[in-house]
C-alpha cells in the first residue's frame, strides 16, 4: 500500500522589482548626439577660416596707395609719372623734405593734426593736391574753397563721365573724365572744372607765385581701374605732373580724425566686417530654411473638451462688445436669420447664401404684414447706432424668425 505524498507547500511569489522612475535629465550620450551637427558646422567653418586666411595671407593696401596693383590702387598713375621722367616718392612725413619744385599728394588730408597741417602750409609746395578734404583741411590749405554744402548746394556726386566745361588747361586737354565725389565752391580766386549742380569735384586756387592747390572731391579717377577709361589718366598726369618731382603721403589709418572732418556710415565700418555681415545673413536664411515647418494638408484633432455652444456665442458677443463691432455683430445676426429662414420659404442659396430680393419678396407673401422693403430693412439695412437699437434688432429678428416658421 502505497503511502500518499504529503503536499506541496506553494511557493511564494517572487517579489515583483521595484519600478525604476524614468529620468528626463539630459545626459551625456544625448546631448552629444543633440549637439554634434552644431559642433561639425563650427569645426567646418573654423577650418575654412583659416584656409581663407592663409590663401589671403597677403597685404593689404587701402585705396589709392601707390603700392596696390589692385583696382583701387593708385600705382598704374604712379607709373606713368616715372615714365614721363618724374620722380615719385613715398613719404609718412608730408612736412618733412618740403620742395620748391615739387607736388604733394595727400590722399586722406582729414587725417593729419592742426600742426601737420600747420607745417604743410607753411612749406609752400609748389602744388598740393588734396583728396576729399574737410573743412578742417580746407581752412588751412586751400584758402577760398568751402563745401558744396554750405551755400545750400549738394554735398556730393556721384563718380561718372563728366564734361570739364572749364578753361583750366589740364582739365582741357584731358576732356571728359570720371570725377564725382564731395562738391566744392571755387571761391572768388579759384577755378572749378567738372561742374555738377552748383558745386564743384575739382577746384584749383592760386595760392602764391608759382604755388596752387588742387581740391579732387574723390581720387576714383587715379585708380588702377579707371585710369584707362576717358581722359582719366591725361588728367592725373597733368594735375600730377605738373612738377619735376611728386610726393605721395601714406596716410596713418590708426592716427585719429581731425576734428571737423567729415565721414560717412561706411568709414566706422572695419574693414572685412562687410563679407562678416554676408556670410551671415546667408547663415541666417540657411538657418530658416533648415528649421522650417513643411507646410502640409491639415490634420483634425479632437479637441481636449467640450465646449458648449452657448459659451462660444457669449465668448463672441462679448469680444464684439469689448471692440464696440455692432455693424459685425449685426451683419452676423441677419446672415443666420436669412440662413435659417430661406428653407423654410424654399428660397435657394445662390454663391453660399439667399438671394436678398427674392427673399425678401417670399418673406412678404408669407407675411401679408410686412411690405418687401420692411423686410429688407431688417435684414439688409445700416447697423445699429448703438447698443438699444443692436438689441432691438435681435428682437425683431427673432419675431420675424418665429413669425415665418409659425404654421
Amino acid at each position: 500500500m502505497t503511502s500518499a505524498t504529503p503536499p506541496t507547500a506553494p511557493h511564494p511569489p517572487a517579489p515583483t522589482p521595484a519600478r525604476a522612475d524614468t529620468s528626463l535629465a539630459p545626459t551625456g550620450r544625448g546631448l552629444w548626439r543633440r549637439a554634434r551637427w552644431y559642433l561639425l558646422t563650427v569645426v567646418i567653418l573654423l577650418l575654412a577660416a583659416v584656409v581663407l586666411a592663409a590663401a589671403n595671407d597677403e597685404r593689404q593696401y587701402p585705396p589709392l596707395d601707390p603700392r596696390s596693383y589692385e583696382a583701387t590702387g593708385s600705382h598704374a598713375v604712379t607709373a606713368l609719372l616715372q615714365r614721363e621722367g618724374l620722380d615719385v616718392d613715398l613719404t609718412t612725413d608730408p612736412a618733412g623734405r618740403p620742395s620748391r619744385a615739387d607736388t604733394l599728394v595727400l590722399p586722406e588730408p582729414d587725417l593729419l593734426g592742426p600742426e601737420q597741417l600747420a607745417a604743410i602750409a607753411a612749406a609752400r609746395h609748389a602744388r598740393l593736391v588734396l583728396v576729399s578734404p574737410g573743412p578742417a583741411a580746407l581752412t588751412a590749405l586751400a584758402p577760398g574753397v568751402r563745401m558744396s554744402d554750405e551755400n545750400g548746394g549738394i554735398p556730393y556726386a556721384r563718380v561718372h563721365s563728366t564734361d570739364a566745361a572749364c578753361s583750366l588747361p589740364e582739365a582741357v586737354r584731358a576732356g571728359s573724365a570720371h570725377v564725382g565725389g564731395l562738391l566744392y565752391t571755387a571761391g572768388s580766386r579759384g577755378e572749378g572744372c567738372y561742374q555738377r549742380g552748383h558745386g564743384y569735384p575739382v577746384v584749383v586756387v592760386p595760392t602764391g607765385p608759382g604755388t596752387d592747390v588742387v581740391v579732387l572731391g574723390s581720387g576714383e579717377f587715379l585708380t588702377n581701374g579707371l585710369l584707362k577709361k576717358d581722359g582719366n589718366a591725361a588728367l592725373g598726369l597733368g594735375l600730377l605732373g605738373a612738377q619735376p618731382h611728386v610726393t605721395w603721403h601714406l596716410p596713418d589709418y590708426s592716427a585719429p580724425v581731425a576734428e571737423g572732418a567729415r565721414k560717412n556710415f561706411r568709414d566706422y565700418i572695419p574693414e572685412g566686417w562687410t563679407w562678416a555681415g554676408y556670410q551671415l545673413a546667408v547663415a541666417v536664411v540657411l538657418a530658416a530654411l533648415w528649421r522650417a515647418r513643411r507646410l502640409g494638408p491639415v490634420v483634425s484633432e479632437n479637441l481636449p473638451v467640450v465646449v458648449r455652444a452657448s459659451e462660444t456665442t457669449e465668448g463672441r458677443a462679448r469680444l464684439y462688445h469689448r471692440a464696440r463691432a455692432r455693424g459685425r455683430a449685426a451683419d452676423a445676426l441677419r446672415r443666420a436669420t436669412a440662413h435659417r429662414v430661406a428653407p423654410a420659404l424654399g428660397v435657394p442659396p445662390v454663391a453660399g447664401a439667399p438671394d436678398p430680393t427674392a427673399l425678401c419678396a417670399a418673406v412678404a407673401d408669407r407675411l401679408p404684414e410686412r411690405s418687401a422693403g420692411d423686410v429688407r430693412a431688417l435684414l439688409y439695412g445700416p447697423p445699429p447706432t448703438d447698443d438699444a437699437a443692436l438689441l432691438r434688432l435681435a428682437d425683431d429678428l427673432d419675431a420675424l424668425e418665429r413669425q415665418v416658421r409659425k404654421p
